[in-house]
């Protein structure tokens, strides 16, 4: 028998098949919202905080006003996790300008439609390479607003996936920027390097708990932008999000990343990042 699904759709608890929308809200016609993603293990929120910071920081950005307090936020993740019985999830929550007629100019005053939906987060089991291809990176300029218009980053991951490839590892004028759907980590010359908090990239939670991991070893993150050529000649490469942590990539473009499996210096940092994540949701 299958299970009921309970999302949150302005203000109700309802079953996710029963949630509707009308045809004329602005993130149907225009895509014009906003999202986040919530990791939740053993019924705690991995930096909860820092998520809804950054929900925040993207609602500002596009003129959204906060439909809840921050404090809100957490006893939504609560009780949809109650809900549906789940103590490791993803929380999706996703923020639209609201219902108006058709405009490209966003109203003055609109109330913005706020759903939430919360789905079972396997738990991770032995790390399993995988494979990438690199792309030209066709996103527009604010990759660090987190809006639900996603087209590019879809047909990236699309392409990859008819590939055979896991991820879409993407490139602005040689340098790299993200995944379709993750942020990048180098490790060159014994060095592991990102790219820089810039409006091309979403700044990553996960990224960012990964740099703060490390911040006092000898692994520490230098955030410097990277060329393609480094990339290309990398030691390791990995991927980061906050539903699958750390990923190592075997391949890129059909040819191996430094041996084709996981590095010594991946396998210093998951466990060091493990660390600190268990301590965080301890």
């Amino acid at each position: 028998m299958s299970t009921i699904s309970i999302c949150y759709l302005n203000g109700d608890y309802l079953p996710l098949e029963d949630a509707r929308i009308s045809v004329l809200d602005r993130g149907f016609i225009f895509g014009d919202g906003i999202y986040e993603v919530i990791p939740v293990f053993g019924g705690r929120a991995f930096r909860l905080v820092e998520h809804v910071r950054r929900l925040e920081r993207s609602l500002a950005a596009v003129g959204i006003k906060a439909p809840l307090p921050a404090a809100a936020w957490a006893d939504l993740v609560d009780s949809l996790l109650t809900s549906n019985a789940l103590r490791d999830a993803s929380i999706y929550l996703q923020i639209t300008r609201g219902v108006a007629p058709r405009n490209h100019a966003a109203p003055s005053v609109c109330r913005p439609t706020v759903f939430a939906m919360a789905s079972a987060l396997m738990a991770p089991g032995a790390v399993q390479p995988v494979a990438a291809i690199s792309m030209p990176d066709l996103r527009w300029q604010r990759c660090d607003i987190k809006a639900i218009s996603l087209l590019p980053n879809v047909m990236a991951r699309t392409e990859a996936t008819a590939a055979g490839a896991y991820e879409a590892v993407l490139f602005r004028d040689g340098m790299l920027t993200e995944g379709a759907a993750s942020n990048v980590f180098v490790v060159k010359e014994g060095r592991v390097l990102t790219p820089p908090h810039s409006p091309f990239i979403l700044p990553g939670i996960t990224r960012d708990a990964i740099c703060e991991a490390l911040a006092a070893s000898a692994d520490a993150v230098q955030e410097v932008p990277i060329a393609r050529e480094t990339v290309e000649t990398a030691a390791e490469l990995w991927l980061t999000s906050s539903t699958r942590d750390l990923v190592p990539v075997a391949t890129l473009d059909g040819k191996p990343v430094g041996s084709g499996a996981p590095g010594p210096v991946f396998e210093r940092v998951l466990a060091r990042y493990l660390a600190f994540k268990a301590k965080a949701l301890a």
